[in-house]
């Protein structure tokens, strides 16, 4: 049976763990669905009480009957390579592809359901809440009054993008900014703000989760450092998981109903981690490249077990 790639041409992190695939031996097919219609077509068939369907690709072909997993790592949007570009064209071809797709027996890392849902800051600061996590007091809000009062009970406070990357071409990271405390909150009124008390960490966690297997890492960093991701200091090295964390994850995991899940904390002086995020397709590489875990084979080999009964 056939494990289905779903990223685009050059994501190296897709390549490591296919290069995996090739070495357990399983077949797959790599594809980027912004490549449909043009270098991709399919075709489904539902008569009587069946189904039958194919994708096709350059000179590949795979029956969706014989799908064992599919892996959305970065796929690009249906239609947008297409000589007549639109968004009925997208619309439609995003529901032929993942409409055929889900209805399989595949095994999904991660299922399209689960992963919009997962996207949500909202949602994922309440389920980590609920989940026994350390979640920093958060507002989001477009009330200037309510953002002062806030301010005014916890301080030191940061402002996020709710919504994560900017929708520019291509995508703008906005990095998470200390606000002084002369802040002057009028602005809150043009549109949903994220304030966040600011923790002081003495380091950053990246934690990777693959069906329940747990990959944490662990980056020293300054105290007054608000984004580690526009840093280069220090490297990762792998860390020990705190039982209460461990068992966090789990009911995050499972609240959501992800296979992967890369969570990010801000360790305190006190060892607390905080929970900050949990991208459902968060990269990995990096950190395998510094600490030597097998991310990439943990990957590989939960998508090359059979599909679900």
């Amino acid at each position: 049976m056939t494990v289905l790639v779903l990223t685009c041409e050059e994501d190296l992190t897709a390549d490591m763990v296919v290069a995996n695939l090739h070495d357990l031996g399983v077949p797959l097919v790599r594809l980027d669905p912004a490549d449909l219609p043009g270098r991709i077509d399919l075709s489904a068939e539902y008569v009587g009480k069946g189904f039958h369907g194919y994708l096709k690709t350059d000179e590949r072909m795979v029956s969706l009957s014989g799908l064992r997993s599919v892996w959305v790592r970065r796929p690009g949007a249906p239609g947008s390579r297409a000589a007549e570009q639109s968004t009925w064209l997208t619309e439609e071809s995003e529901q032929a592809l993942y409409g055929m797709l889900t209805a399989t027996r595949a095994r999904w890392m991660n299922h399209p359901a689960a992963a919009v849902q997962a996207r949500y800051k909202p949602w994922q600061l309440h389920t980590a809440q609920q989940s026994g996590f350390a979640v920093p007091a958060t507002l989001i809000t477009s009330f200037p009054a309510v953002a002062r009062q806030f301010a005014a009970a916890y301080q030191d406070l940061v402002v996020k993008s709710v919504s994560g990357k900017h929708p520019g071409d291509p995508p703008m990271v906005l990095p998470t900014t200390r606000i002084g405390l002369d802040a002057d909150f009028t602005a809150v009124a043009a549109g949903p703000t994220l304030l966040q008390q600011h923790i002081r960490k003495q380091a950053d966690i990246r934690l990777t989760c693959v069906d329940g297997r747990l990959f944490a890492a662990r980056k020293e960093a300054d105290p007054e450092e608000v984004d580690g991701r526009f840093t280069q200091n220090g490297s990762w090295k792998p860390a020990e998981v705190p039982d209460l964390v461990r068992r966090s994850v789990a009911a995050y995991m499972s609240a959501a109903q992800l296979a992967y899940g890369a969570f990010d904390f801000a360790e305190d002086g006190s060892g607390t981690w905080w929970f900050l995020e949990c991208n459902q397709g968060g990269q990995f590489g990096f950190i395998q490249l510094d600490t030597d875990q097998p991310i990439t084979q943990a990957i590989a080999t939960w998508l090359a077990a059979a599909p679900l009964a």
